[in-house]
């Protein structure tokens, strides 16, 4: 185990606990194989009948990946830095499929691995604390951690729009997205986990059953009709349905720029903004990732997340989109190509081209 991951049963209910809060519990290599090995050890104790994980702290459940160590190993040659997603987009699978009810208290921040580690939970439960994001295309990366999956399973467009622009999202947006099954005020969750503690399961199901009965009386504290992506969803269904990024972008720009054009104006404004500010060719593998992955196996999206993720550090802007934003912290990357008209197709498809024969795949084993 490690320092940042602490593992207890209590009540046969495993309690897995992010312990890195001044890193707002982003994840290292080793806090992976940490929850790797308690899971796989949970999953055959007949003495566990459910894992709850949440992060400790108060300010975020996991805000993702570390991504100055992922600078520094790029730096330093770290085959480590291959093996870290290799692990990652393997653990993100095993939650899926986890034979035991796993559930993720999603208080605080909850980025890019955050949502790895809590998407695949058969209950997610936001608060009023709750800030939700993929916003790798900021920092010259995609969203991955199964993010081309489950966002590409959001309603309409939404997983284009949360996908390109990274936007952060809050508790009632994640619940109509999809992306949420259960809402809870911030000082509710102590009292939900306390109850837990106090009793003894002995199924899956009941541990379930009492986390949806206790939560049944918030229901209407967060309703996600209430959301602004419910707001918004017909100028996002429209705007973001262009056939390419530049004419995503053109449309949000016009409707930006027309108080009677297909949206909220300030919204449309600040939304081409924000794509604006993005790497180019990030924005265009991610829009063909999300595409792609609609049609894919979740198996097969992680798979071809890892062969994006190596080209990425070839050849991508995922180094100089951490410098900027991490390191150097100038917040000016000179992503390459800086224009949208520059990016080509063939720039994008090489992203899409596996570095390995499928036999010999690094995630080969997944889902088979």
């Amino acid at each position: 185990m490690t320092e940042f991951v602490t593992t207890t049963v209590q009540g046969g209910v495993g309690y897995l606990t992010l312990q890195r809060p001044q890193a707002l519990n982003a994840l290292s290599l080793e806090m992976i194989r940490a929850m790797t090995e308690a899971l796989d050890r949970w999953e055959a104790d007949p003495e566990v009948a459910a894992v709850v994980v949440a992060g400790a702290g108060g300010k975020a459940f996991c805000a993702g990946g570390d991504i100055r160590w992922f600078h520094r190993a790029y730096h330093e040659n770290d085959p480590l830095l291959m093996q870290f997603f290799v692990e990652e987009y393997a653990l993100n699978q095993q939650i899926h499929r986890y034979k035991k009810p796993y559930i993720a208290l999603m208080d605080g921040v909850v980025m890019g691995g955050g949502m790895g580690i809590s998407q695949g939970a058969r209950r997610r439960i936001v608060t009023d604390r709750t800030k939700m994001a993929m916003p790798e295309t900021n920092i010259g990366l995609f969203p991955d951690v199964g993010g081309g999956w489950f966002l590409a399973r959001t309603p309409g467009r939404l997983g284009e729009y949360l996908g390109l622009t990274g936007v952060v999202i809050h508790a009632a947006d994640a619940l109509y997205a999809g992306l949420a099954d259960v809402y809870l005020p911030t000082n509710a969750l102590a009292e939900l986990t306390a109850s837990l503690e106090a009793t003894s399961f002995t199924s899956g199901d009941a541990v379930l059953a009492h986390i949806d009965n206790f939560a049944r009386s918030h229901a209407n504290a967060c309703q996600p009709r209430d959301s602004q992506l419910a707001k918004l969803y017909d100028p996002i269904d429209r705007l973001f349905a262009g056939a390419s990024v530049e004419a995503i972008l053109h449309a949000v720009s016009d409707a930006g720029g027309d108080e009677g054009g297909e949206g909220p104006a300030d919204w449309a404004a600040q939304t081409a903004a924000m794509l604006r500010s993005r790497s180019p060719l990030m924005l265009c593998v991610t829009l063909e990732q999300i595409r792609r992955a609609r049609d894919m196996s979740l198996e097969d999206e992680l798979r071809m997340e890892l062969d994006m993720m190596h080209e990425v550090f070839a050849r991508g802007d995922g180094v100089e989109g951490i410098r900027a934003l991490a390191i150097d912290k100038d917040h000016k990357p000179q992503w390459k190509p800086s224009r949208l008209d520059d990016v080509s197709a063939a720039r994008v498809r090489a992203f899409f081209d596996s570095p390995w024969r499928r036999e010999d795949h690094p995630l080969a084993a997944l889902g088979r």
